[in-house]
């Protein structure tokens, strides 16, 4: 085997074959294929597209090219849930302890964000104490005595993997189907869940901006783990607006324990409720009432010990930000639209994200949201509070605001997108 007629196979839209699939992701992990011999094929992944056949057997090899976890020494079933990523999406912080409360076991691996998407253990570290980097035996540990665990994937789960996605960052491949269904789904798997839930969102915040791709990538991820023999659904969730009224870390974990408390914003209830269900479904526990689970406080008391089983503080003061700039309603009337990449994007200026994996974030900084399309404003009442430690962000972030909202006259009617957009199983 060598790299070039590798290359040339997917360059000129043939298929490649087992061999070559299993030989150039060993020979990549291994130091053996460059990282622009890489750059070349995923390119060419981009442009050309692969069969289902391929990216099973790309998913199988990055899978192999590290450890299996297994979890069948637990009493509980697995479920897990996996999001593709928006502006505000908090929903994993509810929806584990809700999970786990009802009955499941949840090994949630999350990551951290990069560029306008927040991350999980960026949003969680941002509680004093809580550590996302846990051993094997740690983190069955946590499992076992909380029934949920939040926390980075380890080393040895899908290398290859790792490897790629961040080639793929650097070389404008990210938005390549096979190659995000093949990167999610080798960590799934290869993380030994028995039942997945996928949470796919489409619209301007979302790396898929169409209901067409959004369907495409699902499809693909539930084919996926479908033959893998994990049970596999996936909803199309909305990400046009912004997930609930706060985008960045602390202000996420504030607005999460909300949720957990019985309160917080409708959007992200329904959204941690829809998941709760479609992943006790899978994990068949039919008969499991995560509504009330939620409401009678018994998430909330498995949040506090997963928290503090990671050596968090579930009672300490979260961080806040030393300065604040509120944008107000240019005009009154109706507001009929709020972009989420936008918000986004501010937010990530402002110092919650990074445009590096290296790069630190700030725990305070974000978008606090003061108003959701449908509601009515007035000339100016706050639309949004801007929160970041270094006030000379500020005016990058605004540029990233003037077109990012609509206001119609008073009594314009208003039909906003459903949470929940399509189901695929």
């Amino acid at each position: 085997m060598d790299a070039i007629s590798v290359i040339r196979t997917k360059r000129d839209r043939g298929e490649l074959t087992p061999e070559q699939i299993d030989w150039v992701i060993d020979a990549y992990t291994r130091g053996e294929v460059a990282d622009e011999q890489m750059s070349a094929l995923a390119m060419a992944i981009l442009l050309n597209g692969m069969n289902r056949t391929e990216i099973a057997r790309w998913t199988a090899a990055m899978i192999a090219s590290g450890e299996r976890m297994n979890f069948d020494a637990l009493s509980r079933p697995t479920t897990d849930k996996h999001s593709t990523g928006g502006v505000g999406d908090k929903i994993t912080l509810p929806l584990a302890p809700l999970v786990a409360a009802c009955g499941a076991a949840v090994p949630q691996l999350s990551g951290r964000g990069l560029g306008h998407t927040g991350g999980t253990l960026d949003k969680l570290e941002s509680i004093p104490g809580w550590r996302a980097h846990l051993s094997n035996e740690e983190m069955l540990n946590v499992l076992d005595t909380t029934g949920a665990v939040i926390c980075a994937a380890g080393d040895g789960l899908a290398p290859a993997d790792k490897k790629l996605y961040a080639l793929r960052d650097v070389t404008g491949t990210v938005e390549a189907i096979p190659l995000i269904a093949s990167s999610i789904m080798s960590k799934k798997i290869a993380e030994g869940t028995g039942a997945l839930v996928l949470d796919v969102k489409v619209g301007s915040g979302a790396f898929m901006k169409t209901i067409e791709d959004a369907r495409e990538l699902a499809s693909t991820m539930v084919a996926l783990g479908t033959d893998s023999g994990v049970r596999t659904v996936a909803l199309l969730t909305d990400m046009s607006t912004p997930l609930g009224l706060t985008a960045g870390n602390a202000l996420e974990v504030r607005e999460s324990v909300e949720v957990l408390a019985g309160g917080g914003p409708q959007d992200v209830i329904d959204l941690t409720l829809a998941l709760a269900r479609e992943m006790l479904d899978a994990a068949g526990l039919k008969d499991a009432d995560p509504e009330k689970a939620l409401a009678d406080g018994s998430a909330m008391d498995v949040w506090r010990r997963m928290i503090s089983a990671q050596g968090g503080d579930p009672d300490a003061t979260l961080p806040t930000a030393r300065e604040q700039h509120v944008v107000t309603a240019p005009a009154s009337g109706v507001l009929i639209r709020l972009d989420a990449y936008d918000v986004g994007v501010a937010a990530w200026r402002l110092g919650a994200g990074r445009a590096r994996k290296e790069d630190p974030v700030q725990a305070g900084a974000g978008v606090e949201l003061h108003a959701k399309p449908g509601d009515t404003v007035t000339e100016g009442q706050p639309l949004m509070t801007l929160h970041t430690d270094t006030p000379e962000k500020f005016d990058y972030a605004l540029k990233a605001l003037p077109e990012s909202y609509d206001i119609a006259p008073a009594g314009t009617s208003f039909s906003p997108l459903p949470v929940v957009r399509e189901r695929i199983a």
